[in-house]
């Protein structure tokens, strides 16, 4: 499908350009965001009527993004979140939780313009770019991580995650640990019983022995 362009796109081309795209990305992105208008005649026509509005406001943008820009530009953002030992996280972190993020402190950023090829699925830190505007674009960073003291930790480079071969291995020797420790109480118990019925046995015999002991007495008494 062609379109005309009604600001720069990044790798498309300039404001008024009329520029080839595959139907689901002018369908999906650029149609409905107002990127873009389809390229006919009445389109032209159209676009020549309001370009001097459309720079204006592309120019008002621009003013107002760079002054996000200014304040978040080389920032970093910390995200807490449930993990495994190995870092895999119980969820992920998306556009939308960082854009959130980022204007929670007073700098509003649509997620949109939070350019995340894939959501976070794994702690650590990452540099994440911010296209504000066509023409502003500046990056953070975004550390994940499963507590603040952690992610303090993960900002100075430490390691702070298990490889996941590691965690088997670890997981294993937990296990024949534990094997060990039961198969040691099982032999413990089974001594316990075997001393407490050989001490039944005794004692029975003991009782056994005392009315011949006390038959035998009385026979000697008598005689």
């Amino acid at each position: 499908m062609e379109v005309i362009l009604l600001e720069r796109v990044g790798k498309l081309g300039q404001m008024g350009d009329v520029v080839k795209v595959k139907d689901g990305y002018a369908r999906n992105f650029l149609l409905p965001r107002g990127k873009a208008l389809r390229a006919n005649a009445e389109s032209k026509a159209k676009y020549e009527g309001m370009k001097e509005q459309l720079k204006a406001q592309s120019l008002e943008r621009k003013g107002e993004a760079g002054k996000v820009a200014a304040k978040v530009d080389g920032k970093t953002f910390t995200v807490i979140r449930q993990a495994s030992e190995t870092g895999q996280l119980f969820g992920s972190v998306s556009t939308r939780d960082i854009a959130t993020l980022i204007s929670t402190e007073g700098n509003a950023i649509g997620r949109s313009a939070v350019e995340l090829n894939a959501p976070i699925k794994s702690i650590g830190q990452y540099k994440v770019p911010l296209a504000l505007h066509p023409d502003v674009e500046v990056s953070v960073t975004i550390i994940v991580a499963r507590s603040e003291a952690e992610a303090e930790r993960i900002g100075r480079g430490e390691a702070v995650t298990v490889r996941r071969e590691d965690a088997e291995d670890a997981e294993a020797e937990a296990e024949a640990a534990k094997a060990r420790a039961e198969a040691l109480f099982d032999a413990e118990e089974e001594e316990a019983e075997d001393a407490a019925a050989e001490e039944a046995a005794v004692e029975a015999s003991a009782d056994a022995e005392k009315p011949a002991k006390a038959k035998r007495k009385k026979t000697d008494e008598e005689a």
